[in-house]
């Protein structure tokens, strides 16, 4: 079996980081969000820029732990000596993103089938939901262009996110970031809840959008929430405390 890092190998922050991951990672194992050994969630080192933490390719997200997430930096050098190997595709579109974003701390990729079936139609997310008016005009979209593995195509998802920080991948799945993870896990359950009413939607009757005036009004309303902590942490911690009762091996 291979080798992993252990906490007193790092710094605690970077301990912190690499629990906090791997918590997400199996919280997302958890809710159904997995694909196999595929797709994947990064969060940077903190106080390392150029370094951020990624699944060792070939486990599930059942299997990640702290010890064994690998650590690489923007030019896909691994950094920990993790004898782990890194997916190509995860690292050309995350990479990215972590290079030319400051506030990106935190990306996640996924192939939910909601967060797909919606990619896959022309119209995109439509408003018609309480979730899905929350992102109305503050998502982007990128055209499929095969698997992502080649470097020209980053300049191109630059490009087309803009100044957001959700993007549909069409015909490929969904892509969210934040400046912390609680927040970044956050957008992707309202993100996927969308998409699932959506799909519902579709099976069920006509859908109705939600005239722009309201998602206005909506919108407005949302941003005018204070919260006594930072986005996403008490959701975060309420998921930490459930897979903890599962399985709290992701914390080794």
């Amino acid at each position: 079996m291979a080798t992993a890092i252990k906490g007193p190998d790092v710094s605690p922050a970077e301990w912190e980081a690499r629990q906090q991951l791997a918590a997400c990672y199996r919280i997302f194992d958890h809710m159904g969000w997995s694909e196999l050994i595929y797709n994947h969630i990064t969060l940077r080192v903190p106080g390392e820029d150029s370094a951020f933490l990624i699944n060792p390719f070939g486990l599930s997200y059942g299997e990640v732990r702290a010890s064994n997430l690998v650590k690489i930096d923007i030019d896909g050098q691994v950094l920990d000596g993790s004898p782990y190997p890194v997916n190509r595709a995860g690292f050309t579109q995350h990479s990215v993103f972590h290079r030319h974003l400051p506030d990106a701390h935190c990306i996640i990729h996924t192939h939910t089938t909601a967060g797909m079936a919606v990619s896959a139609c022309a119209e995109g997310l439509r408003p018609i939901s309480f979730y899905a008016a929350a992102f109305i005009g503050r998502i982007a979209y990128h055209d499929f262009e095969g698997v992502t593995i080649r470097a020209d195509e980053g300049e191109r998802l630059i490009a087309h996110l803009g100044d957001q920080r959700a993007m549909i991948l069409r015909n490929h799945g969904t892509l969210v970031m934040a400046p912390t993870l609680p927040e970044a896990f956050l957008k992707q359950w309202l993100l996927q809840r969308a998409c699932e009413i959506q799909v519902a939607a579709g099976a069920a009757g006509t859908p109705v959008d939600i005239p722009p005036e309201v998602i206005a009004v909506h919108q407005r309303d949302l941003a005018g929430v204070q919260l006594p902590v930072g986005p996403g942490v008490p959701d975060f911690q309420a998921m930490l405390r459930v897979i903890d009762r599962v399985d709290p091996s992701w914390r080794d």
